[in-house]
């Protein structure tokens, strides 16, 4: 018996249209979206702020009316973490909508996850798990609305509810984990964001959306709707279930999935079978995200062209330092010249001059017009990319732990009862080293002086202020030479912003990978961060990008 879990969404602004594409596509037992990430949250609080009755993902209503009627037609049930902040006001508005379309629906939602009143922030939000979902399938809900759940838990969810999975299963909830993991983030598993995307049959054009065939044992394969573009693939899955992951132990609300068990094999075309995960009793604690107002922010980018790039940018530096005051100035050159350029952008650097402080006054016009006042006594050829603007608040992202016990989580159901949601009884805490000593090289391989990535792939992300680069290998020997050559101190070599940093290195030989953690190189998140990628997503591409002595 097989259940069939798609994915329409994995993120607050997916394609729109993805819904009924996989609606037509082909079938489907059950429809996932994930509308969630840290930055969500606090981009739904401040709507929260404007308007109590906000704070959901609106985008899932209006994308909604176009196919409620088709998945109810179609007895495709829906699993959504779109209620964001506000799961009751999602849910209500769903039967409002059905109400107007004159579709008889039912819709349940699941609530208990905001414990602001326990932690202090704009948004704290406990990351609950799947038991609810499946109390409100269970009791015959077409559509799921919930709040800050963990992405897997909007496919463990289904799995419990139809196969009947008890706590004790640890095993088939671990399975089902990993592949709510594999499908949480979308297109990423069938040749979105793809190391080797120019490998794929149509490039990753338009990749289709997965879906998972789950079993009652927590085995799957993942796979995608037939003449949908990209590819599934190992490697495709392989680079999913590296995203933004740390310790092999994978730590959720339900279970402990050890990513080391993970074997991956080929099913036939665009078919990778998922099994062997073993699980363990999740930990007492749940995490809480903590969104917090952190202070105003505001940016201006110079573009410097021709000559004496290094000058030009020292003297917009001392002349801004004059004007403002060092006190939360943060200064970036992106190298973007060419020397002898054809063109007058290949000959062109960008200054990004960015500033946080608690005050929006200084933060705003005062800190764009001062960039403005240099225009005709700075450097020469100064230009600005955009007009000046006011300033804009930016939130600190912080993880703080309840205990399960103390988090009511609730599943309301369709005819309004409210079921509480028990905690796990058996808990267990885990430690897991990370293998940070570095390896005597084997020095059996002749080698050749070569991008990483000619030969490796990546994966990277991020968590708060962390992140996350996961490398794999494409053949066994490859990852002999990964597991010995790739050693933190030089990962640290290769990426010079990680000295300094603690980092930790941990090896999945059953994924042929290996997956650093790099802890603060986003500094308090993603909403505070102003490194030039302030969420980590082509760390992994910088790596490779590295040129070394490769196996020849």
């Amino acid at each position: 018996m097989t259940l069939r879990i798609g994915n329409a969404s994995g993120f607050y602004g997916d394609r729109a249209s993805a819904w009924r594409e996989m609606l037509d596509g082909g079938e489907l037992d059950v429809l996932t979206g994930d509308y969630l990430a840290e930055l969500t949250m606090l981009i739904l609080g401040r709507d929260r702020l404007k308007d109590p009755a906000t704070g959901y993902a609106k985008t899932f209503l209006r994308q909604l009316e176009g196919f409620l009627g088709t998945a109810k037609s179609r007895n495709v049930r829906l699993v959504t973490n779109a209620g964001g902040l506000n799961p009751a006001g999602l849910a209500a508005a769903v039967r409002a909508l059905a109400d107007r379309l004159g579709l008889d629906v039912a819709v349940a939602h699941v609530e208990g996850d905001d414990v602001t009143a326990q932690i202090d922030g704009l948004t704290a939000n406990a990351y609950l798990g799947a038991f609810g979902i499946a109390e409100c399938l269970a009791a015959g809900a077409d559509v799921v609305v919930t709040g800050r759940v963990t992405d897997a838990s909007l496919v463990v969810g289904p799995g419990i509810a139809h196969f009947g999975w008890a706590r004790a299963d640890l095993d088939a909830l671990a399975g089902a984990t990993v592949a709510g993991h594999v499908l949480e983030c979308g297109t990423q598993a069938t040749g979105g964001n793809f190391a080797f995307f120019t490998e794929l049959p149509d490039g990753a054009r338009r990749p289709g959306f997965p879906l998972a065939e789950l079993h009652a044992d927590g085995s799957s394969v993942i796979t995608k709707h037939p003449g949908t573009g990209g590819a599934v693939t190992v490697e495709t899955v392989t680079a999913q279930l590296l995203y933004e992951i740390g310790a092999p132990a994978y730590i959720g609300p339900d279970v402990v999935a050890d990513f080391g068990t993970i074997r991956l094999a080929a099913d036939g075309p665009d078919r990778v079978r998922i099994e062997g995960v073993r699980g363990t009793p999740p930990p007492p604690d749940l995490k809480v995200g903590v969104n917090a107002l952190g202070g105003f922010r505001n940016a201006m980018t110079f573009v410097l062209c021709g000559l004496q790039i290094p000058e030009k940018a020292a003297l917009v530096r001392a002349q801004l330092t004059d004007s403002l005051g060092a006190d939360g100035l943060e200064f970036t050159l992106a190298r973007t010249d060419h020397p002898d350029a054809s063109t007058e952008a290949a000959a062109s650097a960008l200054l990004t001059v960015s500033i946080k402080d608690p005050d929006a006054k200084r933060a705003g016009r005062p800190f764009s017009q001062a960039a403005v006042e240099l225009a005709l006594a700075s450097y020469p050829g100064l230009a600005l990319t955009a007009p000046p603007g006011d300033a804009t608040p930016f939130g600190v992202f912080t993880a703080a732990y309840l205990p399960q016990s103390e988090v009511d989580h609730v599943a309301v159901l369709p005819d309004g009862t409210r079921i509480k949601i028990p905690a796990p009884v058996v808990t267990a805490n885990m430690a897991i080293s990370p293998k940070n000593s570095d390896r005597e090289p084997s020095g059996f391989f002749e080698t050749r002086r070569a991008p990483l990535g000619e030969r490796f792939g990546a994966r990277s992300g991020d968590k708060g202020g962390d992140a996350n680069i996961g490398v794999w290998a494409r053949d066994d020997r490859g990852y002999a030479w990964l597991r010995d050559q790739l050693t933190v101190t030089k990962l640290q070599e290769l990426l010079p912003e990680t000295v300094g940093l603690a980092v930790e290195r941990y090896e999945l030989p059953n994924l042929r990978a290996v997956n650093f953690v790099v802890r603060r190189i986003l500094g308090d998140g993603v909403a505070a961060g102003t490194r030039f990628d302030p969420q980590g997503k082509a760390l992994g591409e910088w790596l490779r990008s590295r040129i070394v002595d490769l196996p020849a």
